[in-house]
């Protein structure tokens, strides 16, 4: 053979061997229960498996607590403080992902249709957009996703896609996710692979004499829902059109479910039809499914958002019913990931939550147990641990192991009411009691430190008390960005 002819297959050979060689894909899967603090993890934990059991997130190797604050509130909202993890920097409340100076000034009201304006409501000089880590995993290459069971626009998914000086200008959100389209975040560049969420009226036109969404419809005329399907996105909006998307290589979903019971929102996990509604488990797998597929590794967001709006609400049940979905699609991902990477090498998972609310345990409650059909576990009357007797106030009435601080169920004198028995406190429906008295839906965010756990690629980083800004900083170096 020429010596020219076995230098060329030589270098063939070495070629070959060096992309064999090349660094698999990295994969990072951040997820946020949405409120979730402590004793909401405690509780739900109990309500699923009993006291002595374990969650998914209870058995996760490397965990931290995280410090919540925002730029000007000791307790944040949901916005800077998901933010935070999001970009490095802490912003004021209400800010999505822009500098720390940034205002939070309201997007006032639209002429046409009443609701929030749909214009950008950042007056030249009120703060600059600061990057986040999913417009960073673009720019490497990498495949993206948000998943939530809020609505897309809301605050939580909106940090990772969007910048604005006001959660509440939820059409000019909307409208910063639309590849190509006016308003469009660059930053995006083709678009975010997948977007799953509540259907809302900020994705459809306005229309009089429509639908109750297209009332409330976007001022601009825009169907940003067609917008998307011309980009080549599949648009999916029940169980059926969920399960038959494709994910291919080059595959993009749009998903906006149209059985969302509240403001937009998915489902509540204990309201859910399983036939017209996916799961977050269900989100979370056919996600990763098709971001594996782009083979330059991705990064995922996903947000269980409804456990916070039913401790809003001072409904437990729904809550921790919510929280052990979300725990569900911890597990499913840990699996999935394992199938192809089996000591996760090249994919870290972390799970934490943007704040806490003001729900809590009290008493000396006997053990429970789970609560099932016939025991009503953490959710019933407060049982003594010495002798089984119901535990009673000064009063002389029963009381529910579980309280909050406050809420619209507040209670000054017991003796005018009739007793509560376990039927009661149990019900899908039941509203806790608090200590102080708030309108309806207006529970209080709470401002005590959150859980982290991380397992997987560079999950040992995750330890001790952190800063929630400090958590983008491990996350950034874990995906080399």
């Amino acid at each position: 053979m020429k010596h020219w002819m076995l230098a060329g297959l030589m270098a063939a050979v070495t070629l070959a061997a060096c992309g064999s060689d090349s660094p698999p894909p990295k994969n990072v899967i951040f997820f946020l229960g949405d409120g979730m603090g402590m004793t909401t993890m405690t509780a739900a934990r109990i309500y699923a498996v009993g006291e002595d059991g374990d969650l998914t997130m209870d058995t996760l190797p490397e965990t931290a607590f995280i410090k919540t604050f925002s730029n000007d509130a000791q307790v944040t909202d949901s916005a800077p403080s998901m933010a935070a993890y999001m970009t490095g920097v802490k912003m004021n409340n209400e800010v999505v992902s822009m500098s720390p100076e940034t205002v939070a000034t309201s997007p006032g009201n639209d002429a046409t249709t009443g609701v929030s304006s749909s214009v950008n409501n950042c007056a030249a000089g009120n703060g600059t957009p600061v990057k986040t880590l999913l417009e960073m995993a673009i720019a490497k290459g990498m495949g993206t996703g948000v998943v939530s069971t809020a609505r897309l626009t809301h605050a939580t998914p909106a940090v990772t896609y969007s910048h604005n000086c006001n959660r509440n200008a939820e059409y000019e959100i909307a409208r910063q996710a639309v590849p190509g389209g006016a308003g469009y975040n660059t930053a995006l560049g083709n678009g975010v692979d997948i977007l799953m969420g509540g259907v809302s009226q900020y994705w459809v036109p306005f229309k009089a004499d429509g639908t109750a969404a297209e009332k409330k419809g976007r001022p601009d005329g825009r169907n940003l829902i067609n917008e998307f399907k011309t980009k080549g996105y599949t648009f999916v909006s029940d169980k059926a059109s969920f399960d038959a998307a494709p994910v291919s290589a080059g595959s993009k979903i749009i998903g906006l479910f149209d059985q969302a019971i509240a403001q937009g929102h998915m489902s509540y996990d204990l309201d859910r039809d399983p036939a017209k509604e996916p799961s977050l488990a269900e989100m979370t797998t056919k996600s990763m499914d098709l971001l594996s597929k782009k083979g330059t590794g991705y990064f995922l967001m996903v947000e269980g958002g409804r456990i916070d709006h039913a401790l809003h609400n001072t409904n437990a049940k729904r809550a921790l019913q919510d929280t052990v979905a979300f725990d569900n699609a911890i597990k499913a991902a840990i699996a999935k990931a394992k199938e192809t990477d089996p000591n996760l090498t090249n994919t870290l998972i972390v799970v934490t939550a943007d704040h806490d609310h003001t729900l809590f345990m009290q008493g000396y409650s006997k053990i429970t147990g789970k609560t099932t059909s016939t025991s009503p576990g953490i959710l019933g009357l407060l049982r003594s641990y010495i002798d089984g007797a119901l535990a009673k106030d000064a009063d002389g009435s029963p009381f529910s192991i579980l309280g909050f601080g406050n809420g619209p169920n507040r209670v000054t004198d017991r003796t005018t009411v009739a007793a509560l028995d376990d039927a009661t406190v149990s019900a899908n429906d039941y509203l806790q009691e608090s200590a102080l008295k708030t309108g309806l839906g207006s529970e209080t965010h709470g401002g005590a430190d959150v859980f982290l756990g991380a397992i997987g690629m560079s999950a040992e980083q995750f330890k001790g008390v952190l800063d929630n800004t400090a958590v983008f900083g491990l996350i950034k170096q874990a995906l080399g960005l």
